[in-house]
């Protein structure tokens, strides 16, 4: 089913009884089951002027992204479809701020005043007894649930390199040079943070966009950039307390005279994140768009995946539903799913969607290549009808 969001820019006019200036607009084809980003244009006089966002008499919180000229609000299923926006003269009290906080090297991403998500920035050293080569920054960890369920791991005994939600490129090749800058026992290569390029907080969402080195180890004088990469996490308020929503969206380029080349291998690049510890072959479900379950996923090709599980009580389930958007390269996009017996049987959960899984990647110098992604973290259950639901407003916004 097509479900498309578009803003209809009805009239703009003035009101005589009180001088108010109204701009009216409805949404088209409205997601009935979840609810969904929607940016509009920000009017004229939107620049020069505070103004108030209504639905029929409720005051919706927005957001101005200013860079790109939008308004940005989450539209609710059980809403009308007709909003309208009111000029209005005093000072605009922000709604329920989303903040960020700094801390131990680490930015958290909040949500009601509770980290969701944090981005480690400064660099994380392995536990004692593991060769600091394991060293790493750049990555999302602690992924949480609305409730507080940690779902993501760092430095599993297992797998030392593995950095909860992370996108390092596997086998590639510099020239005539294999560089390796997932596994980091290796040395051959690694993916650090740089520096912030911005951070926003507000009404509807917060998030931060980082830039971050994919640095090829291998080269004889000194290590060189093979990659650099702008990451843009953005979190936002679906204004229900079991579940939010986040975006993870790379823009990716090579400085080097010839580029870089991403062989076919099961693991790379796009979004990887190991499960906690928790999650085994017992209790841990998976479900894809095209029907897979954790028993014949690997390797297939999906839209999403739901990944759930028991939550840390055991008293109901949890989980993320990962989406993958049209453009990315080999959309319908392969997966890794580690098999029920993996990890000497206990059914580890590892999930990853890998867009060189079946076929090489050519990183072209100075060329700007792009992968997107969103997820849905919950409480309780998540269908797969809601899946589908949330899948087409991301897919055609």
């Amino acid at each position: 089913m097509k479900q498309i969001f578009s803003c209809c820019l009805l009239v703009v006019f003035l009101l005589s009884c009180n001088k108010k200036q109204e701009y009216h607009l409805d949404i088209q084809y409205a997601n009935s089951l979840v609810a969904t980003p929607v940016a509009l244009n920000i009017p004229d006089f939107a620049n020069e002027s505070l103004f108030t966002l209504y639905n029929e008499k409720e005051k919706i919180p927005y957001q101005i992204d200013s860079a790109n000229n939008k308004i940005w609000f989450v539209h609710q299923p059980a809403r009308s479809i007709n909003y309208f926006i009111e000029k209005r003269q005093g000072n605009r009290v922000p709604d329920n701020i989303m903040k960020l906080r700094k801390k131990e090297g680490s930015l958290q991403l909040l949500l009601a005043d509770n980290p969701v998500i944090q981005y480690r920035y400064e660099m994380h050293y392995p536990p004692t007894g593991v060769d600091s080569i394991f060293r790493k920054s750049g990555y999302l960890h602690p992924v949480l649930t609305p409730k507080g369920d940690t779902l993501s791991r760092i430095n599993p005994p297992d797998h030392n390199h593995h950095y909860g939600i992370w996108g390092p490129w596997t086998h590639t090749q510099i020239d005539t040079t294999r560089v390796d800058f997932w596994n980091l026992v290796e040395a051959q290569g690694t993916v650090l943070f740089k520096e912030f390029k911005s951070t926003t907080t507000g009404s509807v969402f917060n998030g931060f966009n980082a830039i971050q080195e994919h640095i090829d180890l291998k080269t004889k004088k000194a290590p060189q950039i093979a990659l650099n990469e702008s990451l843009e996490v953005r979190v936002w308020d679906l204004g229900r307390p079991d579940r939010y929503m986040f975006d993870y969206s790379s823009s990716f380029s090579s400085p080097l005279e010839n580029g870089i080349l991403f062989e076919a291998y099961r693991y790379g690049g796009g979004i990887g994140m190991r499960f906690n510890e928790h999650w085994k072959k017992d209790n841990c479900q998976v479900l894809t768009s095209e029907g897979k379950t954790r028993l014949d996923a690997d390797g297939s090709n999906a839209r999403w995946a739901i990944v759930s599980s028991q939550d840390s009580k055991g008293e109901g389930v949890n989980g993320i539903l990962f989406m993958s958007y049209p453009e990315n390269r080999m959309h319908p996009e392969p997966m890794r799913v580690w098999p029920i017996d993996a990890n000497e049987g206990r059914g580890d959960m590892f999930f990853e969607f890998c867009p060189i899984r079946h076929q090489e990647w050519k990183i072209d110098p100075n060329q700007t290549y792009s992968l997107k992604y969103r997820m849905v973290v919950f409480d309780g259950k998540l269908t797969a009808k809601e899946a589908e639901a949330y899948w087409q407003a991301f897919a055609k916004p």
